[in-house]
């Protein structure tokens, strides 16, 4: 089998560019091929066991199985995050979030992420902004569980809980005194950022297989009536565990901009801003808490 042969072979579902990469990436990580050892044609120089391996690679990858989690690890701002299915994939758009978060953060911030999934978004604040103290929250104990051993093995120091904002924003459960480190009688936030379940129910026709067969679906849609309801959630609560001046800082679908700007200003948030992604679609979203 040539590299050649191998991309040709992942073409019915990806673009030639991104079958080249995806090809790129799994000879490399697997095999320690570099690009001349692919125009060489060594590919075709693997031993009998690692051709066995490579059959059973890309029968997942023709299947539709995303390549991270193939591979088990997916890169994000420079580090490698391990994945599986059940957590959703790193995507590189989400660095930009990490950036709006660290611009202007003060020392010793105490940060909360929101739905941390693999853990991404919590471990990178908590390495690129070390004194900062980094608390995050998933609903989910498969992610939980990925979360925390992403945040050993890279050597991050963050708190992962269990919790569900949708209940949180009630006001039904608050943090007691000596619930974890760091905390006072309700911990207060500098700033508090999410990448929520933001897909309305409508668009997953538009969506590729890869995404809908196999990453989960409670990280990603959310009901077509109310697109808008983890915003709300965590902007509620934020009114209440933000300390004056704290950011929100979002990830967002760029349909709901507008009524996602409509939303915090009506909450009392100043300086609302929706933010173009390194492509230039509107990605981002930040808000400040009265001073």
């Amino acid at each position: 089998m040539t590299y050649q042969q191998l991309w040709h072979q992942l073409t019915p579902l990806y673009a030639v560019e991104e079958a080249q990469a995806i090809t790129r990436l799994v000879l490399e990580t697997t095999f320690g091929f570099s690009l001349t050892d692919l125009v060489c044609g060594k590919v075709s120089e693997l031993s009998a066991d690692d051709e066995t391996k490579l059959h059973e690679i890309w029968q997942r990858l023709e299947a539709g199985e995303p390549v991270q989690y193939v591979l088990g690890e997916a890169d994000f701002f420079g580090r490698s995050f391990r994945v599986a299915p059940g957590v959703l994939i790193p995507r590189p758009e989400t660095e930009g979030l990490c950036r709006l978060v660290l611009d202007r953060l003060p020392t010793g911030a105490h940060v909360l992420d929101i739905g941390t999934g693999s853990g991404c978004i919590a471990i990178t604040i908590a390495l690129e902004a070390t004194q900062a103290l980094v608390e995050a929250w998933d609903i989910s104990d498969e992610a939980l569980r990925q979360a925390h051993d992403n945040a050993l093995r890279l050597g991050a120091q963050v708190l992962f809980r269990q919790k569900d904002v949708l209940e949180e924003a009630k006001g039904n459960v608050l943090a007691k005194a000596g619930e974890g480190e760091g905390c006072e009688e309700v911990c207060l936030y500098d700033c508090i950022v999410s990448n929520p379940p933001y897909i309305a129910d409508k668009e997953r026709t538009t969506m590729a297989r890869n995404v809908l067969d196999y990453e989960p679906s409670t990280a990603l849609f959310v009901p077509d009536d109310d697109p808008l309801r983890f915003y709300r959630s965590i902007a509620e609560l934020g009114l209440r565990r933000l300390r004056p001046d704290g950011r929100l800082c979002f990830e967002i679908n760029s349909l709901y901009a507008e009524a996602l700007s409509s939303l915090l200003i009506s909450l009392g948030y100043e300086a609302v801003t929706i933010r173009d992604d390194d492509y230039g679609k509107q990605r981002f979203a930040t808000a400040r808490m009265r001073g």
